[in-house]
């Protein structure tokens, strides 16, 4: 009754789709029920190299960071079409620090600590539907799960976290625990934030299942079952809060690189036969970009900067559009149920699938602007020049949707 699935490489999918299920079958192994078609890994947008310390060894990885951080990049941005994956170091760290950290393990450190030793509320208090629209993505995110489409499910987990993180912003469990006569309404705020994070723990349990592991021991209920997402978990005692995850530790990551750099036996030789020793050079940036788009003669005070209303906004769906050269059109989200569409010219220089989940800049009170392809109702900042030279601004980790820019 056991289903059994394969995961290959793309570059030998002629022969595990042809000759190995016929070879299965003669020797009368059951064959696959589906066979799933990865494509290749790169490192910072280029093959693995020792030199670079790009070529990555798991078990050099394991010496140094916490698996759980891998895994969740992995599956955040795997899709069940045939694509190429890029370990980008800089968005891995990004991406485990704002997702992970920042969004998901946020919501247990803001609230298990005013509950130590004491118990969850005896009935679930009044959430205003947010546990219960949790649950309904369920049936969503077990579909991408089916479907090894884990980058869906990913951002559905992450959608639900900014709803519930939105809530903990505005009750401020901080400021009620500064007030005894406040006690009870502090552990319904916590009572409703634990379960929250709770579900979307059971929900990342097929990614990381050590955090799970974690969650029960915290909550006194082991996470058993996908079920248990549809029932809120009240009267529970609640434990001492231990860290779950912390930030990705740049030294950590220094440590790997520097661990997997070897020179190339070529290099090195012919370093050793000249006797060259390594010198560090001095950065000198181009003045090329200045010349192409020299800097704007007229000067604005702070007052007309503050009319711009610059925001941390989520890319939650990128699209080409039919007819269109240049234009990608992109919903973004500013938390909760606040979303833009933008039509952006980055068509030559961004993959659609690549943008979905990722943290841009958007001018927020831009007046919104009709197009024969739609309205846009703002835009994203970027730098360079020209169609193809295009660099999406990022904000810095630990961000969230809906922070202005100062």
């Amino acid at each position: 009754e056991t289903e059994v699935h394969h995961f290959i490489g793309k570059d030998i999918t002629y022969f595990h789709c042809l000759f190995w299920p016929a070879m299965l079958k003669t020797a009368a192994f059951n064959l696959p029920r589906k066979i799933h078609i990865h494509g290749f890994l790169t490192v910072n947008g280029g093959k693995m190299s020792k030199s670079k310390g790009t070529f990555i060894k798991a078990e050099t990885y394991l010496r140094h960071l916490d698996p759980s951080y891998l895994r969740y990049y992995y599956a955040a941005k795997l899709s069940s079409r045939v694509e190429d994956i890029d370990l980008n170091l800089e968005e891995f760290v990004s991406k485990v620090n704002t997702d992970l950290v920042g969004n998901i393990v946020n919501l247990a450190s803001r609230t298990a600590r005013f509950l130590e030793g004491e118990s969850l509320s005896p009935a679930y208090p009044e959430d205003g539907g947010l546990f219960a629209e949790a649950a309904a993505d369920a049936r969503a995110i077990a579909e991408a799960y089916e479907n090894c489409d884990y980058g869906k499910a990913m951002r559905i987990i992450l959608a639900a976290g900014d709803r519930a993180n939105q809530f903990i912003e505005r009750t401020a469990p901080w400021n009620l625990k500064k007030d005894p006569a406040k006690h009870s309404q502090l552990r319904d705020v916590c009572t409703i934030g634990l379960n929250l994070f709770r579900q979307l723990v059971i929900y990342l349990a097929p990614v990381l299942p050590r955090l799970a592991q974690q969650t029960g021991e915290l909550l006194n209920d082991s996470i058993r079952s996908w079920d248990q997402a549809q029932v809120p978990l009240v009267g529970n005692r609640v434990a001492p809060f231990k860290h779950m995850m912390t930030r990705v530790p740049k030294e950590g990551l220094n440590a790997i690189l520097e661990e997997s750099r070897e020179m190339d036996e070529a290099v090195s030789g012919e370093q050793m036969s000249s006797g060259a020793e390594s010198v560090p050079q001095k950065t000198v940036d181009s003045d090329e970009t200045l010349q192409r788009e020299p800097l704007l003669p007229t000067t604005i005070t702070i007052d007309d900067f503050a009319k711009i209303d610059l925001r941390v906004a989520r890319v939650l769906t990128a699209e080409e559009v039919p007819g269109a050269d240049k234009l990608l059109k992109l919903t973004l989200s500013l938390g909760g149920e606040q979303t833009r569409t933008v039509f952006a010219g980055i068509k030559k220089a961004y993959q659609p699938d690549a943008l979905i989940g990722r943290l841009v800049i958007l001018v927020a009170n831009l007046a919104p602007r009709k197009m024969r392809f739609g309205t846009s109702e703002g835009m994203i900042l970027a730098a360079g020049w020209g169609d193809d030279q295009v660099f999406l601004l990022a904000p810095d980790d630990g961000a969230r949707p809906g922070h202005r820019v100062h």
